[in-house]
């Protein structure tokens, strides 16, 4: 599961793993024979030929106890007639009519098979035969105050088997109302927990209850005659057995859309890539070195799909036992694994009977002293299915991610064509402005337009290429794709003034690939002067972010009128033999030291001459 859990990560809210639905069986492991019947007899002092009427005797018993115990928390007995759904039924009636002063919230009644006994007469002496047949069940649901909302089962006819069952999650929930740790649930499972690690430590610790004090504790509500049926010399309590156990893992999911995306492809996967071999390993088989199946398997493994009105559930068989993955909720994805056939399954205890034996690993067996192995073999077969589904790609489909893109936008007044991604020119566009030298410092018309065009020594040409990348620009920008930056810089010059500057200090290094340009004497003395006058220590870029607009203003104004520059950079007239980059103008009683290089025009605006400023940093 650890890779699953590595692979989507940071889409996981959490993960919840425990009991789901458990149901305990109760034997009096004596009167599982006919044998032990006899033998029980004869030790409360009975014939054989009385079982008959001592049975039926204990059968009407047990009927007006019940009808006795329901009157007194003013419920009546329901009979189910036809095939119902019974926890619909009891949540009805838990609305209705709520939870009685001692914790009974209904009891129904069914005709049902169950394994009892018939007594027949030879020539010479009766004898019993066990066989199944139909008797009335009593369900008794309970709002316990440890388990939550479970019910019994009970049998009324001899040897009286019951049926214990519980919920997993009502139970956890239960805890964590003790714990007061918050939670949302919806239906069976949690949606949202606040402490999942405490959740989960709670979870863990459930396997590990004393299970025949509690489960004696239910059944002495619901059949509080047993102790009378079954004294003194012939006193037997119940044995209790894992009939079924589900053990579920919820992996809850940060946003609805991205489990609605990627369950289909783990369903695709689940039935496209599974074998045999895979569903008998997640359920804990030994399998042989070449990969295959085991020779000494002799159960049938398959897998199905069923759509249900929760969602779509996939399911692999081997035997009785079962793994299923099912989107229980919009937000969690659930793998559960049922556990109905111990067989094959190993555990690592001493021999029964024999405390001071020595462990050994031996078969897994029904009875609840082996219920915690049971459930860590549960949550290996999960971690097992969940880690053969980390191997699915989660990436989204290529049709959801360019649908949008294909589709014409309105921005503003506007409308703009979608985007053609097989277009082999709308391919090129895309594969230049995807470079990786524009991830950092973004891209500029002209880099697009030699990624896309070249060199073109046509002036006309280049202009026109220039106006299509503008308008393949303003495309991109109306999917979403680029967006303009906001931080503006100074144009880049030809002959840095670097190159004439003589720094004052450490942080100025003139650059070593450019030679510097012929300069008379009296000339770069000027500069050196104004220079250390104001401050300029290094060249660098100035972000014109950084400048109010006012001062960008003045700057555009003071370089047209001062240098000959227009607004695209370029040099014209007398000027081109004194400027080399534009002119941005600061009022004086703002400015502070600046870490650049240039040249000052004025003093009520200061006009530095700068090219490549790398920092701007104003003291007042």
């Amino acid at each position: 599961m650890k890779k699953f859990l590595q692979r989507h990560g940071d889409q996981i809210l959490g993960v919840v793993s425990g009991l789901d639905r458990i149901r305990l069986r109760g034997a009096l492991r004596l009167l599982q024979t006919a044998g032990g019947v006899a033998s029980w007899l004869r030790q409360m002092g009975l014939p054989l030929e009385s079982f008959l009427e001592v049975a039926e005797s204990m059968t009407k018993r047990l009927c007006r106890r019940t009808e006795q115990l329901a009157e007194e928390a003013d419920r009546k007995v329901i009979y189910l007639a036809e095939k119902t759904d019974k926890e619909d039924l009891v949540q009805t009636i838990r609305h209705e009519q709520g939870v009685a002063h001692n914790g009974l919230v209904a009891v129904l009644s069914a005709v049902e098979p169950v394994a009892t006994y018939t007594q027949y007469r030879s020539q010479t002496t009766p004898f019993l035969r066990r066989g199944m047949r139909k008797c009335k069940h009593y369900y008794f649901y309970w709002q316990d105050g440890r388990f939550g909302l479970c019910h019994v089962r009970l049998a009324t006819w001899f040897p009286f088997d019951c049926h214990v069952l519980l919920n997993g999650r009502e139970w956890l929930a239960q805890q964590l109302d003790a714990e007061e740790i918050g939670y949302l649930r919806r239906d069976n499972c949690f949606i949202g927990m606040e402490d999942f690690a405490r959740a989960q430590a709670l979870a863990d610790s459930q396997p590990r209850l004393p299970w025949p004090g509690q489960l004696h504790r239910l059944l002495r509500r619901a059949h509080p005659l047993h102790a009378e049926f079954f004294r003194g010399a012939g006193a037997i309590d119940y044995y209790w057995t894992s009939e079924q156990t589900e053990w579920a893992t919820d992996v809850l999911f940060r946003d609805p859309k991205v489990l609605a995306r990627l369950y289909p492809q783990l369903i695709s996967h689940g039935l496209e890539t599974f074998q045999s071999p895979d569903v008998l390993r997640f359920l804990g088989h030994k399998m042989p070195t070449h990969g295959g199946v085991n020779g000494h398997y002799q159960g049938a493994v398959m897998s199905d799909l069923k759509r249900r009105e929760e969602g779509v559930r996939i399911k692999h068989r081997a035997g009785k036992n079962t793994v299923k993955m099912y989107n229980k909720q919009p937000t969690v994805l659930r793998v559960e694994t049922t556990l109905n056939d111990e067989r094959g399954l190993k555990a690592y205890r001493r021999k029964q009977g024999d405390p001071e034996g020595k462990p050994a690993w031996r078969k897994l067996r029904k009875s609840v002293a082996d219920l915690p192995r049971r459930c860590k073999l549960s949550q290996a077969a999960n971690d097992r299915y969940l880690e053969a589904l980390a191997t699915v790609p989660a990436d989204a489909p290529l049709a959801e991610v360019t649908d949008p893109l294909c589709q014409s936008v309105v921005v503003g007044q506007r409308r703009y064509r979608g985007l053609r991604p097989f277009d082999p020119t709308d391919v090129r566009l895309l594969k230049a402005v995807s470079r990786g030298e524009f991830l950092i410092t973004g891209c500029r018309n002209r880099d697009i337009r030699l990624a896309l065009y070249g060199e073109t020594p046509d002036r006309a040409e280049t202009r026109r290429q220039a106006s299509r990348v503008s308008r393949q620009f303003a495309l991109l920008r109306a999917h979403g794709l680029l967006k303009k930056s906001r931080t503006r810089t100074a144009t880049c010059l030809r002959k840095p003034v670097s190159s004439r500057l003589r720094p004052s200090s450490p942080h100025a290094t003139p650059s070593s690939t450019q030679s510097p340009p012929k300069t008379s004497a009296k000339k770069h003395q000027t500069n050196q002067q104004q220079c250390t006058r104001y401050g300029v220590r290094s060249v660098g870029k100035v972000p014109s972010a950084v400048l109010p607009r006012t001062w960008l203003g003045r700057a555009r104004s003071e370089m047209k009128m001062k240098t000959g520059r227009n607004r695209c950079g370029r040099q014209h007239g007398a000027a081109r033999h004194r400027w080399d980059a534009a002119i941005i103008c600061v009022p004086a009683e703002r400015t502070g030291r600046i870490e650049g290089g240039g040249r000052v025009r004025k003093k009520s605006w200061l006009a530095l001459h700068i090219v490549f400023l790398r920092t701007f940093s104003a003291h007042p």
